[in-house]
């Protein structure tokens, strides 16, 4: 009796140390993504997604299938613009912090307008002209700190338009590339490298664009060949398509994903952007273009886990921003839209300013809703340019069908309310590149003569599509609560290891990890 009490005994002590020490193995953890691959559809409502999704056949089928869908994503950020909602998805950043307040501002130092990667030190290889870069850009993107880890391999990003291909790789991307309109090649800058890879070169010499010539689509027919045709790639279904052979190459010539450490292909499809302004987000071309978008991202998804694996591509997929519907739409709906002449607004303000204070030079740089003031408009008269600031804002307020109007020095001094259009005003705000007067139309309204247009703070502008897929560690399903687009970038360095880009402004969605 005694025996069997000792052997059952010493069994239990065997079965218990045997328990503790599988306790104390540490969990494997989840195998390294071989390829990030970061996609964005330029101006991308995320209404599209409900609208037409029994059309959906491709990648935004199994997204939302398979994916962690988040249904409330916000840009918390105006303007909405493609610039700044390029280089929040792979910062966190919002402009405050990035620098990147919009695609164009007034550089007060070199007193001239700069786009958000227009950069006088480097020279475009594969056409003429100026290069681009990211050097406006003042924080590190996911692509950076992938680098900066000793986990990451090549970054590379791929847009029609530069800011597109530059902003979301980052700054020590291997390279970056976007369409010519003049010559018909995708080109790069002299940041990068001396000269174009060869696949590039190569991909160029095929005269890829030139397939398209005389081609029709819903009733465009393109033009017959030259620069004529490639400028009109953008605003056809031909664009994204030429888009997507090249990314494709990418991966090959590349060989992204097949290497020992994580690559990141960032592309953004362009073309949705250019039909949407000419058409607006209701017209049948915008709703074939949704069709074929997906297929694009299906076949590129595809392409990727051929070369890597499935399970082994992380995706994150998101928009830079929406849409507004066209004012004349909206009208025979019966719904509150209309058209504002900007111009006649500043005019308004330069006689306003003229009569209060004197005869002046007072404006440096104007666009839609945005006003720079010289530096010293009368000169000698020692102006109180936030009197200046007031003055022109009091104007503009006056007008028809403005919402609000900001002043630079209200914003420096933090004299806004915590309501949501207030706060993504003031996270846009970056003081050294701020414009002196900023200004909110009533919603639906637009500063643009035809089609449509964006840059509001109004959710038909900043909800955008947010879906994670890939990853072991990923909840599938839909998540709806409000979730910030500047949270993509912290998740994904969650799920690579890696630090969080260095104005992160967002937080890990920790709903959706297991």
């Amino acid at each position: 009796m005694q025996r069997r009490f000792i052997a059952r005994w010493f069994a239990l002590c065997l079965g218990i140390s045997a328990s503790w020490g599988q306790a104390q193995q540490p969990r494997q953890a989840p195998a390294q993504p071989k390829l990030v691959l970061a996609i964005v559809v330029d101006q991308f409502r995320y209404d599209y997604l409900t609208r037409f999704r029994s059309d959906f056949t491709g990648g935004l089928k199994r997204l939302l299938e398979q994916g962690a869908v988040f249904t409330n994503a916000n840009y918390q950020a105006a303007p909405t613009v493609t610039a700044v909602g390029h280089s929040t998805f792979l910062t966190g950043a919002m402009p405050s912090l990035s620098g990147i307040i919009g695609n164009t501002w007034w550089d007060r130092g070199q007193a001239k307008a700069v786009s958000s990667v227009s950069d006088d030190a480097a020279r475009l290889l594969g056409s003429n002209g100026a290069g681009s870069s990211p050097r406006r850009l003042l924080v590190s993107t996911i692509g950076d700190e992938l680098k900066l880890s000793g986990k990451g391999g090549k970054v590379i990003g791929i847009s029609l338009k530069d800011r597109s291909a530059i902003l979301p790789a980052g700054h020590m991307a291997d390279g970056a590339y976007w369409f010519d309109g003049q010559s018909g090649n995708f080109v790069s800058s002299t940041y990068y490298f001396a000269e174009l890879p060869s696949w590039v070169r190569d991909f160029n010499t095929g005269r890829p664009a030139d397939k398209y010539a005389a081609k029709d689509w819903l009733g465009h027919k393109m033009p017959a060949g030259g620069p004529q045709l490639y400028n009109a790639m953008d605003a056809s279904p031909f664009g994204d398509e030429l888009l997507q052979a090249l990314a494709l190459r990418a991966l090959s010539a590349e060989n992204l994903g097949a290497g020992g450490k994580t690559d990141l292909l960032a592309i953004s499809y362009s073309s949705v952007d250019y039909v949407g302004h000419r058409d607006g987000p209701d017209s049948p071309e915008i709703h074939d273009m949704v069709k074929r978008v997906d297929v694009l991202i299906g076949a590129l998804i595809d392409a990727a886990e051929a070369r890597a694996g499935r399970g082994s591509v992380l995706v994150a997929f998101t928009a830079d921003h929406g849409s507004t519907p066209v004012p004349e739409v909206n009208q025979k709906r019966g719904m509150p839209g209309g058209r504002i002449v900007w111009n006649t607004y500043r005019a308004a303000v330069e006689k306003a300013l003229n009569e209060k204070f004197g005869q002046g030079q007072w404006i440096s740089f104007s666009a839609d809703g945005v006003i720079y003031f010289r530096p010293d408009p009368i000169p000698g008269k020692k102006l109180d340019m936030a009197e200046v600031e007031k003055t022109a804002a009091d104007t503009i307020r006056a007008q028809p069908h403005i919402a609000r109007v900001y002043t630079k020095t209200q914003l420096l001094h933090g004299q806004l309310s915590q309501d949501p259009i207030d706060v993504r005003v003031r996270n846009g705000f970056f003081a050294g590149r701020a414009p002196d007067i900023f200004t909110v139309t009533e919603p639906y309204y637009l500063f643009s003569p035809t089609g449509t247009s964006h840059g509001s703070p109004y959710e038909y502008d900043t909800h955008v599509p947010a879906i994670f897929l890939g990853s072991v560690r990923i909840r599938p399903g839909t998540y709806q609560g409000n979730i910030g687009v500047q949270d993509i970038a912290p998740t994904l360095a969650a799920l690579l290891g890696i630090e969080p880009p260095s104005g992160n402004m967002g937080r890990v969605l920790t709903e959706m990890l297991k």
